[in-house]
């Protein structure tokens, strides 16, 4: 059976930048290399989305998480 790769898209505007989106893509990565999740997902890293008052923000499956942290994204990888 073949294996899916969803993608998440990661805010690197300034204002995301402002809101660490850095440190939320480190912790992406992590989560992502996990049993559970590996080879399902791959990140990528966008220009700013225009979302800056609700920075960071995160794209997964076609849904926009604002101000996103990784117990928002965990919910949505599922």
């Amino acid at each position: 059976m073949p294996t899916y790769r969803k993608f998440i898209f990661v805010c690197n505007g300034s204002d995301c930048k402002k809101s660490g989106c850095k440190n939320l893509q480190s912790e992406i990565k992590e989560l992502i290399k996990s049993e559970d999740h590996k080879g399902k997902f791959k990140i990528i890293k966008t220009k700013c989305m225009d979302f800056c008052k609700s920075a960071p923000v995160v794209v997964i499956n076609n849904e926009v998480i604002k101000k996103a942290d990784l117990t928002d994204l965990k919910k949505k990888m599922l």
